[in-house]
């Protein structure tokens, strides 16, 4: 299982690790990634993903699942939450549509 934030994509940083004599060794930055069951408003069901703490602050802000998907990215979306996006925008195009 990777270490990546299944709706914003961001995964581990690489920086340095600075001593008190300066010395600098590299180092690994991780996420702080939750495992979170997230209900969808349009299809009636909860999914259970993988996010960060910074995006489950941003879907709060953005008014829930449904509203932050539709307007993410594919590229930053794994395939799983890509799945999830297909399914949200049928549903919304059969309800507008009838």
């Amino acid at each position: 299982m990777s270490r990546r934030c299944e709706l914003t994509g961001i995964g581990p940083m690489v920086g340095n690790r600075v001593s008190h004599s300066n010395v600098k060794t590299k180092r690994r930055f991780l996420p702080s990634l939750k495992k979170v069951k997230l209900a969808s408003e349009a299809l009636g069901q909860s999914y259970t993903l993988r996010i960060s703490n910074a995006a489950l602050r941003t879907l709060d802000y953005k008014g829930g699942l449904d509203a932050y998907i539709v307007k993410a990215g594919d590229e930053q979306l794994s395939p799983a939450a890509q799945k999830i996006k297909r399914q949200i925008k049928a549903k919304i195009a059969d309800l507008a549509a009838a």
